[in-house]
C-alpha cells in the first residue's frame, strides 16, 4: 500500500518578480517540486502589481497584507483572517523589512497552528549592515570597513575615513558605488527617501563576487549550502546570471556562521574575493532565501522543501553534495492578465 503524501498550505511573500525580484516565486518553484509533500500556495502581497499575483500556475490564492510600518497587531489581524479562510500550515516571509514583524509574531502564529523557521531578533540584528564589522570580529571573518550614517553631517565626516570608491548601501536594499562626495550625497538622499536611516558606507573592494545560499535548522546545524559565482550583474549589483561552484572555503564559512549563530531558516552570504590578495570579504548577510534560490534546487538541494519539513517538526539529514557547473539565467516575459483580476485584488484585497 502506497503511503499518501501530506498536503501543506504554505503562505509566503516576495511576489514582486521584477528587475530587482523578491525570492517568493523562486521559493514557490522549489515547493512545487517537493518530493515529500504536495502544496497549496497562498501568496501574500503588498502591491496590486506584484507579478506573482497573476501567476495562476504557481499561486493558488492571493491575499493583500498591510505594510510592516503599520505594526505587528495589524499584520496579525490580517493573518488571522487569512488563516481562517485558508488554514495555513507554514508561513515563509521573503523580505528583510518584514522579518521583524514575523519574528515577533512567530510564537502567536504557532499557537494558531502556523509554523515557521526564522532567526531570532538577536540573530537578525547581529548581521545588520551597520553591525557587520562587529559580526566579522566576533566570528573571525574579514569584512570591509563599514560605517552607519544617520544624517548628512555624519555622512561627510564618515566619508573622510574611507577611500573612494565607496559603496553607499540602503538600510534594507540597494547599493551604489560613489566616486566623489557629490555622488555620495546624491545616493544618500535617494536611499534615505526610500528606506530611511541608517545608510551604510562600506569600503569598496575590487574583485570577483560570490554568493552562498544556506539553510540552518535553528539549532546550530547547516542543512544545506550552495555557492555560486556571479556571471552577470545588474546596475544595482544584483545577480542576473550565475554558476554553481566548488569552493570549500566558502562552504566552511557558511558552516561556521550557521553553527556559531544557530541560525534558523534561509540566509544568503554575499562575498568578494579581492583581486590583488585573493582574500575573501563578507560584504552582506541577507536573512532569507535569495532570489536565485531555485539554482540550489537545480543543483539537487531543495532548500524551500527542507525548510518546510523542518518547520513541520521533521529531523532531516543535511544535504551531502550538490551539482557543480549548473547555471541560472534570469529572464523577463510579458503576462497577459485580465483587468478584472487587478480590480478584484485592488478592491477586495484577495484573488
Amino acid at each position: 500500500m502506497t503511503r499518501s503524501k501530506p498536503k501543506y498550505t504554505i503562505a509566503l511573500t516576495g511576489l514582486n518578480a521584477i528587475d530587482n525580484p523578491g525570492s517568493g516565486i523562486a521559493v514557490i518553484r522549489g515547493l512545487r517540486e517537493a518530493q515529500a509533500f504536495d502544496v497549496k500556495i497562498v501568496g501574500l502581497c503588498y502591491e496590486n502589481l506584484e507579478p506573482g499575483i497573476y501567476m495562476r500556475d504557481l499561486v493558488d490564492k492571493v491575499y493583500q497584507i498591510p505594510y510592516p510600518s503599520m505594526g505587528c497587531e495589524t499584520l496579525l489581524s490580517r493573518i488571522e483572517y487569512i488563516h481562517h479562510r485558508a488554514q495555513i500550515d507554514v508561513i515563509i516571509p521573503n523580505f528583510d523589512a518584514e522579518l521583524y514583524s514575523f519574528i515577533r509574531l512567530a510564537p502567536r502564529l504557532r499557537q494558531m497552528g502556523i509554523q515557521s523557521l526564522l532567526p531570532t531578533v538577536k540573530q537578525f540584528d547581529a548581521r545588520l549592515k551597520g553591525n557587520l564589522n562587529q559580526f566579522g570580529a566576533q566570528y573571525g571573518i574579514s569584512v570591509p570597513k563599514s560605517l552607519a550614517v544617520f544624517n548628512i553631517a555624519e555622512l561627510e565626516g564618515s566619508l573622510a575615513e574611507l577611500d573612494y570608491p565607496i559603496m553607499i548601501k540602503g538600510k534594507f536594499y540597494e547599493a551604489f558605488v560613489a566616486y566623489s562626495l557629490e555622488q555620495a550625497r546624491a545616493y544618500y538622499y535617494k536611499l534615505t527617501a526610500k528606506w530611511g536611516t541608517p545608510i551604510i558606507l562600506q569600503q569598496y573592494i575590487k574583485g570577483q563576487e560570490y554568493n552562498i545560499t544556506a539553510l540552518g535548522d535553528g539549532k546550530g546545524r547547516l542543512l544545506g549550502a550552495v555557492p555560486m559565482r556571479k556571471t552577470y550583474i545588474t546596475e544595482t549589483g544584483k545577480a542576473w546570471a550565475g554558476i554553481s561552484i566548488d569552493d570549500p572555503q566558502l562552504l566552511e564559512m557558511a558552516q561556521s556562521i550557521v553553527e556559531k549563530t544557530a541560525w534558523g531558516g534561509g540566509l544568503e552570504l554575499e562575498l568578494i574575493k579581492e583581486d590583488e590578495t585573493n582574500r575573501t570579504y563578507l560584504i552582506e548577510i541577507n536573512p532569507r532565501f535569495p532570489a536565485w534560490i531555485y539554482l540550489a534546487v537545480g543543483c539537487g538541494q531543495n532548500h524551500p522543501e527542507a525548510l518546510v519539513r523542518t518547520a513541520m517538526g521533521e529531523e532531516l539529514e543535511s544535504f551531502s553534495d550538490y551539482t557543480v557547473g549548473k547555471m541560472f539565467i534570469r529572464y523577463s516575459y510579458d503576462m497577459i492578465c485580465d483587468l478584472a483580476d487587478f480590480q478584484k485584488i485592488a478592491i477586495e484585497g484577495e484573488l
